[in-house]
């Protein structure tokens, strides 16, 4: 595990596009952490480590999923959010099913996404405003 401090969100940003480099398809990134902590902002970073837009990144919190990758093509990121889903929908039902061609970020896992090989990442709000970004990696 590793341990960080971002204080601004280009921080966590970079933090993000850190991790992109060492992701390929069919890896799991899960988030959690504070409302407001930068989940959203170090998708954006992953996003931008993948060579997308990080600007075409926003958070899923109503749409539930978001998809990004090349126009015409299938993603190479897809990025959901459970934090407003009822307890017992389908994952598969939510196309967060795991995906072997794109790196699958989710924000406010539960399981059975828990349970999965995945990379963790735990974002908590300090005291200061500064951001802790703790990350490990699959187990």
């Amino acid at each position: 595990m590793t341990s960080h401090v971002s204080t601004t969100e280009e921080e966590t940003r970079r933090l993000g596009a850190s991790l992109a480099k060492r992701l390929a398809p069919g890896d799991v990134v899960l988030l959690e952490g504070d409302l407001g902590a930068g989940k959203t902002t170090f998708v954006k970073g992953i996003a931008a480590g993948l060579g997308l837009d990080p600007e075409d990144v926003s958070s899923p919190s109503f749409a539930l999923v978001h998809e990004y990758g090349p126009a015409g093509k299938p993603p190479i990121l897809v990025h959901g959010d459970l934090y407003r889903v009822l307890k017992g929908a389908s994952i598969a039902d939510l196309g967060l099913d795991h995906r072997e061609n794109a790196i699958l970020a989710v924000e406010w896992p539960r399981p059975p996404l828990t349970h999965w090989r995945a990379w963790r990442v735990l974002l908590l709000i300090e005291p200061d405003g500064s951001r802790s970004i703790e990350m490990a990696e699959p187990a």
